[in-house]
């Protein structure tokens, strides 16, 4: 009986974060990991792209243009690939954050034992999405709307809600815009990067999905979206300056 149990409950576990993540309309790439130096180091973006495509994915990288259907940063998934420290072993596992960096869904481990990077790398990431093919991703039509809180994963589902949060549509970027930034996931909010690329601004999450904490070079101010363009707003010498910044989420 025990058994039975618990293997509903596990069945019940699987279909949850199936559910959760077929609410999802396409997945972002970045062009580097936290543990890797370059971009696209060991080719693992192009490696994370491939096996997004083969699980059923609709995959864009963070800089790539994308088509108008997919402008909405809180109907997308945001990948991030982490690395877990093993003695002659590389460990990969991946996860999928919605635009406020929740976990939607995290893979399980794969794991490498190849002296290449390049292999284990390849060999750890491919390993680690089979637990991703078997979530047998298909989009489900109902993307999360803008109306309302982002959704979050079913084992969070269950806590009670202490407040509730608006959610807009973020200013549509230029993508032509020489001094486009791109939007990262980071734990605590989101990290601007340019082409190069390089980190130009940190945004931390507040209360408003239209209002960030922002970080610049030392100056801390806020970056407000206001008439469908972002601007970044802090004091100098008693006054407030306010710099239009496009960023692409």
């Amino acid at each position: 009986m025990k058994i039975k149990f618990l293997l509903m409950a596990l069945l019940v576990s699987v279909i949850g974060f199936s559910q959760s993540v077929n609410d999802y309309k396409a997945v972002i790439i970045p062009l580097k990991y936290d543990f890797l130096k370059t971009d696209n180091q060991y080719r693992l973006a192009t490696t994370t792209k491939s096996n997004l495509v083969k699980a059923g994915f609709k995959a864009f990288y963070v800089n790539e243009e994308i088509p108008a259907e997919y402008n909405d940063r809180c109907q997308l998934l945001y990948i991030d690939v982490k690395r877990e420290s093993g003695f002659l072993v590389t460990k990969l596992f991946a996860e999928f954050k919605d635009c406020y960096g929740k976990v939607v869904y995290t893979s399980e481990i794969g794991k490498s034992k190849e002296k290449d990077y390049e292999i284990a790398y390849r060999e750890a990431l491919e390993q680690a999405f089979l637990s991703v093919n078997a979530l047998h991703y298909a989009y489900n039509g109902k993307a999360v709307a803008t109306s309302a809180p982002a959704k979050i994963s079913n084992a969070a589902a269950s806590v009670p809600a202490v407040a509730t949060t608006t959610v807009v549509a973020a200013p549509v970027a230029d993508t032509s815009d020489p001094n486009l930034l791109y939007a990262q996931p980071t734990e605590t909010g989101y990290q601007l990067i340019d082409k190069t690329p390089k980190v130009v601004m940190k945004l931390l999450k507040t209360s408003r999905a239209d209002s960030f904490i922002a970080i610049k070079d030392g100056i801390q101010g806020t970056l407000n979206a206001k008439d469908n363009q972002w601007f970044f707003e802090y004091y100098q010498n008693d006054k407030m300056v306010s710099e239009k910044v496009s960023v692409k989420f």
